[in-house]
């Protein structure tokens, strides 16, 4: 995709994210959006083109720093509650309560007991979001071991770009084994029918960016949807399915 057709499908979709905005806050509703993935995945420029036009009175991107010593005397989900959204609201996690899933077990931050127990404890607290009424939309932003070491190198040289540098990154291609294992446990154990994972395959930023918008709104209802515009790729964007793995759409 070619920058000027990628600036004019954006810009197509926004005007959608801003007509689905509206119905979210005429209807109060609580709109929470996940996205995870490896470092580098593009995790930060897919939430910037999603809330670039939105109200900031109503939309909150969450990007919670390493927990304190007093954050960690809590429950583990008790962090997160208090920037879950209220009625009218869209939240954007860049990252979530999934960091125990991934970076924590993978960096030695959490216990086996403590990952043992966000398993069996995070079915029931998604289930209780998505049955309080809670859009809850989980995505996966999946690179190969070869664009993320193109993309850490390229950090490294920008001088712009450097604040995103930091020490877990220096270990992410050495521990690209350790974090696939982890990706693939966390979709195994927390891939429900009320609470599933989307993937998107995010090689090609342009692409990922403007499929993850087309799935997001082509799944939910709200007045004046431009369906037709709302086609995407299933091959860039898809729901979690072990077949993924025998298809080649997964990085190993």
């Amino acid at each position: 995709m070619d920058k000027k057709e990628y600036k004019k499908i954006l810009y197509y979709l926004q005007v959608e994210l801003v007509k689905f905005q509206r119905h979210v806050i005429e209807n109060d509703l609580k709109v929470c959006t996940i996205f995870e993935g490896r470092d580098a995945a593009g995790k930060d420029g897919t939430i910037k083109r999603f809330t670039e036009y939105l109200s900031p009175r109503d939309t909150r991107v969450v990007a919670l720093s390493k927990p304190t010593e007093l954050d960690k005397k809590f429950w583990y989900f008790q962090r997160y509650i208090h920037y879950l959204p209220r009625g009218g609201e869209m939240v954007f996690f860049n990252r979530s309560w999934y960091n125990r899933a991934g970076v924590e077990i993978v960096m030695g931050f959490c216990t086996e007991d403590q990952y043992e127990k966000f398993m069996e404890q995070v079915p029931n607290f998604e289930y209780l979001l998505v049955h309080e009424g809670m859009f809850l939309t989980k995505y996966y932003l999946d690179i190969s071991k070869e664009e993320q070491k193109k993309r850490l190198e390229e950090r490294k040289k920008d001088p712009l770009k450097q604040w995103k540098i930091s020490p877990i990154d220096e270990k992410a291609q050495k521990l690209w084994k350790e974090y696939s294992i982890a990706r693939d446990e966390m979709f195994a154990k927390t891939h429900f029918a009320y609470a599933p994972w989307y993937v998107v395959r995010a090689d090609d930023k342009k692409e990922a960016r403007i499929n993850t918008i087309k799935h997001f709104l082509n799944k939910r209802e709200y007045p004046g949807k431009n369906k037709e515009l709302l086609i995407y790729d299933p091959k860039i964007v898809f729901e979690f399915d072990t077949s993924c793995y025998e298809k080649g759409l997964i990085a190993p």
